[in-house]
């Protein structure tokens, strides 16, 4: 199994495996062929709520990354997430993200529940 996160942004390698966007909002200014997205799982994401508290500097990352892990006990995310998860049993997977740092980003915190 091999997940890994790249920018949306950036353009698709053959590497890539199935390309899941992990982000509510779709990426300003990229075209839905250049973002080459298999898979667009909105419930996966963080909620607008948490997006917005994190964005404005109201607390830690590791205080988001706690937040989105119990958003993502709920039954829809948590089935999205089983979804990914066998689809990377099966092969390569990359979660795509507009986020700047995707090391501090929802994105780590999905590949690290993935993997586990």
């Amino acid at each position: 199994m091999s997940v890994r996160i790249r920018r949306v942004y950036e353009p698709p390698e053959s590497a890539d495996g199935v390309r899941v966007l992990v982000d509510r909002l779709w990426p300003r200014g990229l075209s839905k062929d250049a973002a080459s997205v298999d898979e667009w799982p909105k419930a996966l994401t963080p909620s607008t709520e948490l997006r917005r508290w994190f964005h404005q500097g109201q607390g830690s990352y590791e205080e988001f990354a706690e937040r989105y892990e119990a958003e993502l006990a709920d039954p829809e995310a948590a089935g999205l997430l089983d979804r990914v998860r066998e689809l990377a049993s099966k092969g390569d997977v990359t979660l795509l993200t507009a986020s700047k740092t995707p090391e501090q980003s929802h994105a780590t915190v999905l590949v690290r529940l993935l993997e586990s």
